[in-house]
């Protein structure tokens, strides 16, 4: 039968050999069949891909994504059973090249003596350096094994590009309340590897700040039910009722999910900047503070405001620049965690300024031009004519400065001939570059009538 090993049951044999008897609730509460795991449903519903592989036994390499607590392991664990394959577990923390030759050899004379297949499954596969997810290719290239790699880093910048392509990358989700939900009330009505012998009860107070603080990690909801149950005593009617007070004590203060280095650094700014964009300051200041409260580093975040008070708010409030700039000299000077006040300040600001890209996109279409057209040569009268041999060559010839003109505008063709009256910058509706637009189309205008009339001043 799937998912057996002789007389014990998958999970009974994982548990033994992975956990040991005394395992926390957690891993003693692995579901053993696919109707026990709970989530990921746009893989396991029926019909969906991973399922399908499964039901037909055609499971090839794969890499696990998704955050801590979502079953990456047991879904693994689980599909070896289904797949009746010989299941090797590595960890990248703790396991090398020698590692990786053992698991190979083992899995060799599992195909010659037993006609069986394995699944090499290796926990925290971004933890492998470049050299080490090499080792694996030939292994995966030859059949030798079906690779199942876990990850809670984007495989895109943390898997190499060669075993990445030999793999189908399945994002796993955060559990939802109700998910959560059975998976907790499931432990708690389990007298075999649960907590039903204790006759535990939790409070509905405490069971929403739990879902609030586990925030779809079945790990840390499991372990903070068993160390609640057990420093509650029983009530006269033998319940153990856990309060919110208890979770509260023995949840303390999660640290948030948030890696510096991976995704939740680059997600998070990403939504500061898109929510100031957005002229949102409500959601700029969430995810502001989410990051103040992981321990971002704040000079980081300094320096993406000052792109953005260029980027997004550019000619729109000139002021937004200058400003940016102040308020990371501010947070220099000063520190955290006072300095996060000025950071609150100009995110307010620049959320709540005008908003303006132009300036941005006339570089980036002044660099396609640069970048895919002809290098025109500078034009004679922009030249410096720093020595007589200069101007006998009509450097500096023709040349009007503005300033010995009216309103300080001569007209004068400073583009390439070749690229004739092309525009670059498109100044928006907004803000004082309303007042710029205005003010450039005056010029637009004037400047044909100087052209060709050889204007003096």
């Amino acid at each position: 039968m799937p998912g057996m090993r002789g007389d014990q049951t998958l999970f009974e044999h994982a548990r033994k050999q992975h956990e040991g008897e005394s395992a926390p609730l957690a891993a003693r509460m692995r579901p053993r069949t696919l109707e026990e795991y709970a989530g990921q449903q746009h893989l396991l519903g029926p019909g969906h891909i991973l399922e399908r592989a499964i039901r037909e036994d055609r499971i090839s390499s794969m890499v696990l994504w998704g955050p801590p607590g979502v079953g990456k392991t047991t879904l693994a664990l689980l599909i070896a059973g289904l797949t009746k394959s010989h299941f090797i577990k590595l960890s990248a923390v703790t396991s090398g090249v020698a590692d990786l030759r053992n698991a190979v050899e083992e899995a060799r004379e599992v195909r010659l003596n037993n006609e069986q297949g394995t699944i090499l499954f290796i926990d925290e596969v971004h933890r492998f350096n470049k050299s080490q997810q090499d080792a694996i290719l030939p292994h995966v290239e030859n059949g030798t094994v079906v690779f199942i790699g876990a990850t809670t880093e984007n495989p895109s910048f943390e898997v190499v590009a060669p075993l990445l392509s030999r793999a189908r990358v399945l994002k796993l989700e955060p559990l939802t309340d109700e998910q959560l939900t059975e998976v907790i009330d499931r432990a708690l009505a389990d007298t075999e590897r649960g907590l039903g012998h204790s006759n535990v009860v939790i409070e509905q107070e405490a069971r929403d700040f739990l879902m609030a603080v586990a925030a779809g990690d079945a790990r840390v909801a499991l372990n903070a039910i068993e160390l609640a149950a057990s420093v509650t005593t029983h009530d006269a009617g033998g319940v153990k009722t856990v309060d919110q007070a208890t979770m509260e004590e023995v949840l303390q203060r999660r640290s948030p999910m948030y890696d510096k280095g991976g995704d939740s650094h680059y997600d998070t700014i990403s939504a500061f900047i898109k929510s100031i964009r957005a002229s949102d300051p409500d959601a700029a200041m969430y995810w502001l503070a989410r990051m103040l409260e992981a321990g971002e580093d704040a000079m980081f975040i300094a320096r993406r405001i000052v792109i953005s008070a260029s980027e997004d708010i550019g000619m729109a409030d000139p002021q937004a620049l200058p400003l940016a700039v102040a308020a990371q000299q501010a947070l220099h000077f000063i520190g955290l965690p006072e300095g996060a006040i000025p950071l609150a300040e100009i995110t307010v600001y620049l959320a709540t300024a005008p908003k303006s890209n132009a300036s941005y996109m006339a570089l980036n279409r002044a660099r396609e031009e640069v970048k895919n057209g002809r290098q025109w040569p500078v034009p004679l009268h922009l030249r410096n004519a720093a020595t007589g041999l200069m101007k006998s060559f009509g450097y500096g010839e023709g040349y009007k400065n503005a300033h010995n003109y009216k309103s300080h505008f001569a007209g004068q063709r400073n583009l390439p001939e070749e690229l004739g009256d092309k525009r670059f910058y498109e100044p928006g509706e907004l803000g004082y570059e309303a007042t710029v637009k205005a003010r450039l189309e005056t010029w637009w205008k004037a400047s044909k009538g100087h052209k060709d009339s050889g204007s003096t001043p």
